[in-house]
Order: structure tokens, then sequence, then C-alpha cells
């Protein structure tokens, strides 16, 4: 239930979502004579905002500090004995994989990519894939399977494959994945998800009693230059936005709900 919550506020509470609700209240309160004034204001508004969000370099600006938060590794394996690797899901299209009978990914794949290129230096070492279905109206399966099947068949032994496809938040990944690894004091996991949510990733690990290293993927940010690059259209920037926000939200909500330790996690 808390997650159609979540998910349904999310909706609606999202900047885009509330910039259309803006325009077209301010437009429907225009047409009235007492809130003419108001309603012109106000759909003016949403319309700079638009502009402002969908074109403007302030995206960007949003989600730097937490792809920069940690850095890209640049395949540089850590020192020391690793327990696992684990990869978060997000980047698979569960529906269309199952429909066509081929893992389909979305432009999040490199969270797999970098996976079997670590998993193939770290011979021996379990790889996790975790992440079920997030979808609340239409009815998905996990692509979970057929990520191990991909795995599989670019040369990563099905012994080193673990299946977690049940959990459909970051909260319930670490929960999850905890449940099936049973981590022990002194491991260490390497953790492969989107720079830009590897920080609400960490935090929830490190909640459930994994020492993770972080191994971020999928930039959309080429570096500190980007804060002043604007988009080339409203669609992308506003996306990035949605994106970027739902992750500061999500930091400061699993604080306060206690699924994470830190609002911002250090390095």
């Amino acid at each position: 239930m808390f997650f159609v919550l979540s998910k349904t506020f999310w909706f609606f509470a999202q900047p885009s979502s509330l910039i259309t609700v803006a325009i077209v209240a301010g437009l429907l309160l225009a047409r009235r004579p007492a809130w003419s004034k108001a309603g012109n204001r106000l759909a003016w508004s949403g319309l700079a905002l638009l502009l402002f969000a969908g074109l403007g370099p302030f995206s960007n600006m949003v989600v730097l500090p937490l792809e920069q938060r940690f850095p890209a590794r640049h395949g540089r394996l850590p020192d020391g004995p690793i327990a696992g690797i684990i990869v978060l899901g997000g980047y698979e299209d569960g529906r269309t994989t199952e429909a066509r009978g081929t893992l389909t990914l979305n432009e999040a794949a490199e969270r797999i990519t970098e996976t079997a290129v670590v998993a193939h230096r770290l011979p021996g070492v379990p790889v996790i894939i975790s992440g079920g279905s997030g979808a609340i109206l239409l009815e998905d399966k996990a692509a979970a399977p057929a990520i191990g099947d991909f795995l599989q068949s670019i040369g990563i032994a099905a012994s080193r494959i673990r299946l977690e496809d049940k959990s459909k938040t970051t909260y319930e990944n670490a929960l999850f994945t905890r449940a099936l690894m049973q981590p022990k004091p002194g491991d260490r996991w390497i953790l492969v998800t989107s720079a830009a949510h590897m920080p609400r990733s960490v935090a929830t690990f490190r909640h459930q009693g994994f020492d993770v290293i972080p191994w971020p993927a999928d930039f959309r940010t080429k570096d500190a230059g980007d804060a002043i690059r604007p988009f080339g259209s409203l669609p992308a920037g506003l996306k990035r936005l949605d994106e970027a926000t739902m992750e500061w939200v999500g930091l400061v909500a699993y604080r306060i709900l206690g699924r994470s330790g830190d609002v911002f996690p250090a390095p």
C-alpha cells in the first residue's frame, strides 16, 4: 500500500506535473472574470517555469551534486576480497522483454554493462541482480531471470548469479538482498546503480548492514560545466528535473522514515 501511495503522490507532485497543473489551472481561472488576473498570473508563471526548467541548465544543476558525490571508478577495482557484486534494477523493461522474448534495456543500461565488466574481472564473486516490477497500473513482470540469462550468455557462470526479483523500491532492494545474502561483518560489496541514484542506494544499503563500495554508472552529466549547459528540448530538461528531484525527495524521506542513516552519505 505504501508503494502505491508513494507512486501516486509522486505522479502529481513531480515538477513537470506541478508546472502543467499551474498552467491549466491558470487558464481555467482566467476565464472567470473574478479570477482572471490571478489566473493569468498563474498561467504565465507556469509557462515561465516550463521554459526555465525545460530549456535552461537548472535541471543539470540539481542532478550534478548527486552524480558527483561518488566519482566514477574508471575500472579501478578495490583492493582486498569482495563478497559480491550487487546491481539494482531500473535499466530493464520487463513487459517488453516478456512480450518480445529478448532482454530489453533502457537508457540506464550501463548498470548491467558495468556489472558484466566487473564480474568478468572478479571471477568467482557472486552477482546479485536486485529488482522486481515497479508498475502499479500495467501488469508487469520482473526481468531478473532474463538478465540472469544474459549474464550467462556472456560467460558468467550460473552458479554465481543470484536473483532477487521481488523488490519494488530501493529500500526493498537492500532489505531483500540482505535476506538473500546474509552479509557478515567485514564483508565488502560492490554496488552498481545509476550515479544520481547512488547516494540514496548507499545510504539505504549501509543502513541494512552492507559495507558497500559504490560503482556508479549511467552518468547523465559530463562535469561541473554542465551547470551552465541548456537543453535542446523541453521534455529532456523536464525529465532530468523530475528524476533528480525524486532522488532528493527520496533522500530526505528515507531518512525521516528510518530507511537510511544519512540524508546525503559521504564517500
